[in-house]
């Protein structure tokens, strides 16, 4: 077999995924069969923006296909941070919530569904931070790291998208050329999602939701030992997130208005 090379980001995996010639070898978890499942029909479907799966190699890992390109990782190049590449992301996010609108999740446990009212309507990927999109000359082709994916309406998805790539939070916690433009990149995201009225009237609220439902997430996980998640949650992460928290409720009036 080729050499494992480690792949690099992610929190909960952090060292535990390795590229093995043209394929992924990662952990296993309980719903991985539900996410094979939303892989397969996305493959069935001739979406091309996610990985393969080839099944699950001697050491228990699951075997994805191999995605060519390059993440957004720390530190973040410039390319990475222009709203060309963001709007590609706005557009790949809509292909794939297009590609999975057929898959019908209620035969199938997934990890982590989105709070309410967020959480029917469809498929959330839930965790498409920059490290989880593949790009290729500067343009987002496919999304890694479906581990959180679960059911969840698209605008649900937008609005971690944008929690992440925005970014929105406060600005002081943003050290790199996006602070200070929250809501202009905002709309370019949203713009190149192709957003409908409702959803952009609903996605404060989902931010929001998303927000407090991705802390409680890395919290329970740091409290029971999930892998990299207690090394992540620490009294400065907390914090920050607790001014995300602060700063989204306080701007919530500013970003429904953004976007009329």
């Amino acid at each position: 077999m080729s050499a494992e090379i480690p792949l690099l980001g992610g929190t909960a995996n952090r060292g535990r995924v390795h590229r093995v010639g043209d394929t992924v070898r990662r952990p296993l978890r309980p719903t991985a069969p539900a996410v094979h499942a939303l892989l397969r029909h996305l493959e069935d479907v001739g979406f091309d923006g996610a990985p393969r799966v080839l099944g699950v190699d001697a050491e228990g890992r699951e075997v994805l296909t191999y995605i060519p390109g390059e993440a957004v990782t720390a530190p973040a190049p410039p390319w990475g941070l222009t709203d060309a590449a963001l709007a590609s992301v706005g557009r790949l996010l809509r292909r794939f919530h297009d590609a999975a609108a057929g898959f019908d999740p209620a035969p199938h446990d997934w990890s982590s569904p989105a709070s309410a009212p967020f959480d029917e309507g469809g498929i959330a990927h839930n965790d498409p931070n920059l490290d989880n999109v593949v790009f290729r000359g500067d343009r987002a082709v496919a999304l890694i790291d479906f581990d959180l994916a679960a059911p969840g309406a698209p605008v649900w998805d937008v609005a971690g998208t944008a929690r992440f790539w925005a970014p929105l939070r406060d600005p002081a916690d943003t050290d790199d050329v996006r602070a200070g433009r929250e809501l202009d990149r905002l709309r370019v995201l949203v713009d190149a999602y192709d957003l409908d009225d409702d959803g952009r009237a609903r996605l404060a609220a989902a931010a929001l939701g998303h927000h407090a439902w991705m802390s409680a997430l890395v919290g329970d996980g740091a409290r029971t030992g999930v892998p990299g998640f207690a090394e992540y949650w620490t009294p400065q992460t907390r914090a920050r997130s607790e001014r995300a928290r602060a700063w989204l409720e306080r701007r919530a009036g500013a970003i429904t208005a953004a976007l009329a």
